[in-house]
């Protein structure tokens, strides 16, 4: 009995000191959400106003031209209109998920050479590879402007979906290594034995058992990709701006509007949060891939 009620105290103590833990993640997030839906005279109410606020959307509706209720106003912003920010949305999400498809597609046969395959000074490509993920994007900024100034490829798709790619290419290739390591070499031999070929057992067999590897590598990339400000920065006029680079507009030389970069900022998180979902299954897999090998 009394090891029973240790027992059952001790998965008290782990449940509490992990609610402890969601609360310090998620309040901040929280407070975040509460901010874009106050009004402008309550975001620095001391003490803080956590629930007893009165709600507004006119935030939304001056970002996204979303009408949520509450006090709003048809005011439109200057620079775009009441729906300026929808289109930074999409070319967030059209470069996000361009330079993650593109990084995954590469990193992904590249991983299983690496993983599979011998050759000579492969430990020093490695560590070449992980070099390039440790310069700083500062170093390259400036010499991938006149780069893509010359082939035509500032202000583009094209040219932000290749440079993140290139970004997030050597984590990519790491980070895939690993899951095609934790599947058994074995597996490989048997098949070649048996007849298939590279490209048989790399297609119908490692890809499949290293699946939620890949969507976990996926995750990473969209949200680098996502949240990156310096190449969009420097490699954009205005035809083109990712949602980090835009929610630097509400910075002036006046205030900062803390309101509408928190509407901008909860209206950045969903796309975000669905590309998560949808690959939530193999991501949970791709996380523990290997935990229990031997």
């Amino acid at each position: 009995m009394d090891i029973s009620h240790h027992g059952r105290g001790a998965r008290l103590l782990r449940a509490l000191a992990a609610w402890v833990v969601v609360a310090l993640f998620a309040f901040p997030i929280f407070y975040w959400f509460t901010i874009a839906f106050r009004v402008e005279r309550e975001i620095f109410e001391l003490p803080p106003l956590l629930f007893d606020f009165t709600f507004s959307g006119k935030s939304f509706q001056e970002v996204f031209g979303i009408s949520l209720g509450g006090t709003t106003s048809a005011q439109p912003l200057a620079g775009g209109g009441n729906f300026y920010m929808l289109p930074r949305l999409w070319d967030s999400i059209v470069v996000a998920v361009g330079s993650t498809a593109l990084a995954i597609s590469i990193a992904t046969f590249a991983a299983y050479a690496l993983s599979r395959m011998r050759f000579d000074g492969q430990h020093h490509f490695v560590f070449w590879v992980l070099s390039t993920r440790m310069m700083p994007p500062v170093a390259v900024a400036i010499p991938m402007f006149f780069i893509y100034k010359e082939f035509g490829l500032l202000d583009t798709y094209t040219g932000v979906i290749i440079v993140h790619a290139l970004m997030n290419l050597p984590l990519a290739v790491l980070l895939l290594k690993s899951f095609f390591d934790d599947i058994p070499l074995e597996i490989d031999e048997a098949a070649l034995i048996d007849g298939a070929s590279r490209w048989t057992i790399f297609r119908r067999i490692v890809a499949p058992m290293a699946l939620g590897g890949v969507a976990a590598t996926a995750v990473l990339c969209f949200i680098f990709s996502w949240t990156e400000f310096l190449f969009v920065l420097t490699l954009t006029q205005t035809g083109l701006k990712t949602v980090p680079v835009v929610s630097s507009t509400f910075v002036t030389s006046t205030g900062t509007a803390w309101g509408k970069m928190a509407a901008l900022g909860v209206g950045a998180m969903i796309p975000a949060f669905i590309f998560i979902l949808l690959v939530q299954k193999n991501l949970v897999r791709g996380l523990t891939l290997g935990s229990l090998k031997q």
